[in-house]
């Protein structure tokens, strides 16, 4: 089948491009041609379609965001401007499945966060006119997030986000997201969870990322332990500081990959001014990490974060909250020991399988410090443990295991 994928933004290292690409391997793999349709795209023009209005930073879209969250009443004159760019926005799709013959559409979280209204109300009303075959992936629905929970559109979210049509499928990253769909909306859903290719053997590091550790100034004795993620509250970073903390050796040092982003910067401040006092060397190394290896102003190397994971000795996951967990799987991948918080997708879906990491359950306690002191004593036991977890994961989150999912979705 010509297969079409639709976001507003395929570019990028977000987590819905990332795992839109898993999908297109494993569905080309299995003879289907794939398309993209997006507001923002890094794919080649043959094969995709860029209306710069299906982004979700758009000024049209931001225009009608600011006036329709925070607030219950909605001015009529944001409901055309809905109305007139969901308009729009269908002539372009109909405009896209005509050129590439689509026999199926890949909404990619674009039925699931309202982040893009207008773009979310053309897909359902095209797939309702058309009767066209089409798979939601659904990553984070708005009742997942409390920003969206104040809102001038109850209509829409219900219309839209996700819709319940008789020719789309749903598909949803975690259990807890499938139960809640089927409370709300009254429809079943498939399992699909977020995958790594733990087929290809992880990159050991090269003439670039040799130097990681030196770059960032540690020394042969520093314990490297890696927080590979943003800092946005819901990471749970203060927890990884009190760890270090209380491990109570200067050798282990924190290092942050990201910085903060569209979310403020109150949370970074409260983590500096933490370590500060609790002792803990944490460092940011956002200026030297980019999606791809490059040189700054200054001429110093840019890393990737997969340069770094291979000099990391621990790392630490103490996140409140996610939808799944993409860099936890990277960490598995590149066999790493994780101390992992409890949150409630690692739960429910994760933990059964039976991996081995070292838990914290919403706080430090003695006995996490005290199992992080006795792995890092005992290094056949640390091989152990994370040769079993990148076996378990490739048989549950490998590229083979997606396959036998999406084959009977899309037959």
């Amino acid at each position: 089948m010509n297969i079409g994928f639709v976001s507003t933004r395929f570019a990028g290292t977000d987590g819905v491009s990332l795992e839109t690409l898993k999908w297109a391997d494993i569905l080309e793999q299995q003879g289907h041609r794939v398309f993209w349709f997006s507001g923002l795209s890094d794919h080649e023009p043959e094969n995709s379609m860029c209306v710069p209005e299906a982004f979700f930073g758009h000024p049209e879209n931001e225009w009608i965001s600011e006036r329709i969250w925070g607030s219950t009443q909605r001015d009529p004159l944001v409901t055309e401007r809905i109305t007139e760019v969901a308009q729009y926005l269908k002539a372009m799709l109909k405009r896209f499945v005509d050129k590439f013959q689509i026999d199926c559409l890949v909404p990619e979280n674009a039925l699931t966060i309202p982040v893009h209204i207008p773009l979310g109300r053309a897909i359902t009303e095209y797939l309702a006119e058309t009767n066209l075959p089409a798979v939601a992936h659904h990553h984070d629905f708005y009742w997942e997030r409390l920003r969206f929970s104040v809102n001038a559109i109850p209509d829409m979210l219900d219309m839209s986000f996700p819709p319940r049509l008789p020719n789309l499928k749903h598909t949803c990253i975690n259990q807890q997201a499938q139960e809640q769909l089927s409370l709300r909306k009254g429809v079943s859903s498939t399992l699909v969870p977020n995958v790594f290719k733990f087929e290809d053997a992880p990159p050991k590091p090269d003439e670039w990322s040799s130097d990681v550790r030196e770059a960032f100034g540690l020394t042969e004795d520093d314990i490297l332990v890696l927080q590979p993620t943003r800092i946005v509250p819901r990471k749970g970073i203060e927890h990884a500081i009190k760890l270090i903390a209380m491990l109570e050796d200067p050798r282990y040092k924190l290092i942050i990959s990201h910085d903060a982003g569209d979310e403020g910067y109150e949370y970074k401040h409260m983590l500096e001014k933490m370590a500060e006092d609790e002792g803990v060397d944490m460092r940011i190394v956002s200026d030297r990490v980019a999606e791809q290896r490059q040189l700054n102003k200054e001429g110093e190397k840019m890393y990737t974060l997969w340069d770094i994971y291979p000099h990391a000795d621990l790392v630490t996951y103490p996140s409140l909250y996610e939808g799944f967990g993409n860099a936890l799987m990277e960490a598995i991948y590149f066999k790493k020991p994780v101390v992992v918080n409890c949150y409630s997708v690692y739960v429910q879906d994760i933990k059964p399988k039976g991996f081995q990491f070292i838990e914290m359950d919403g706080y430090v306690t003695r006995e996490t410090v005290q199992a992080v002191k006795d792995l890092w004593k005992n290094p056949k036991r640390q091989q152990k443990t994370v040769e079993t977890n990148y076996t378990l994961a490739q048989q549950y989150y490998g590229y083979e295991a997606l396959s036998h999912i999406l084959r009977p979705l899309f037959s």
